[in-house]
């Protein structure tokens, strides 16, 4: 039966089909490297079009401007500690083993998710400013409602702790910026393979974080001496 198909030149092959989304996932991880490793305003929106082999035009077919891609790895970045932590919340009763498994679990993260979070804290100003692109807009607007989110559900989170008398009473909404705020901190030095292990640093500031909860700072202390037998 004829087709109107154009047959493939001798000697060269067609290129096989990339599946929907993967190309827009490799710019995600191009332009998080560059944006962690080399800052967002250093990184050229063209730089990052020749790393996926696309022209820079080609780049507007997946998103409105390089702004807009930030705004999207910021939402993604948020998005899936908040997934996280809705997990860990869910399968733990006991309110100390949450609370020391959320702490934890938060630097228990990948070299690329290390350089989301680079990304997010050095970058998270932006979020403030509403923006004209229609599609930046509304990964701006995602990216900010659920960061309010995850401090709601922190701040009740921790609210349910004092109600069990597992804290001091104190303002659940500053407790959980404090505690945040400090997580947040490291990620504006930490850089992957330099010269302090993760591990070590997570131990050094979930002890900290606990202390500023008014918990014992050697709560996890137990959680990562099996962390590191294991390791």
């Amino acid at each position: 039966m004829a087709t109107n198909r154009k047959p493939t030149a001798p000697g060269r092959r067609r290129p096989p089909r990339q599946k929907p989304g993967v190309k827009k996932e490799q710019i995600l991880e191009v332009a998080i490297d560059s944006f962690g490793r080399y800052g967002y305003e250093e990184t050229k929106w063209a730089d990052v079009a020749a790393a996926v082999d696309i022209g820079s035009t080609a780049l507007y077919h997946y998103f409105e401007s390089k702004q807009h891609c930030l705004f999207e790895i910021m939402a993604k970045t948020v998005s899936d500690y908040r997934a996280r932590f809705d997990k860990i919340i869910a399968e733990r009763d006991d309110w100390n083993d949450a609370l020391v498994t959320l702490l934890v679990d938060s630097f228990d993260i990948s070299d690329q998710q290390v350089m989301r979070q680079r990304v997010m804290v050095a970058e998270f100003g932006r979020i403030a400013s509403p923006r004209a692109l229609p599609r930046e807009e509304a990964a701006r607007a995602s990216a900010r409602a659920q960061t309010r989110d995850l401090e709601f559900a922190w701040g009740t989170f921790l609210a349910r702790g004092m109600q069990q008398g597992l804290l001091p009473e104190n303002d659940p909404r500053l407790l959980t910026r404090a505690v945040l705020g400090l997580y947040n901190s490291v990620w504006h030095w930490y850089r992957p393979g330099g010269t302090l292990r993760l591990a070590d640093v997570s131990r050094f500031f979930v002890s900290r974080q606990l202390a500023i909860l008014g918990c014992p700072p050697d709560l996890a202390d137990e959680r990562f001496d099996k962390l590191e037998d294991a390791a």
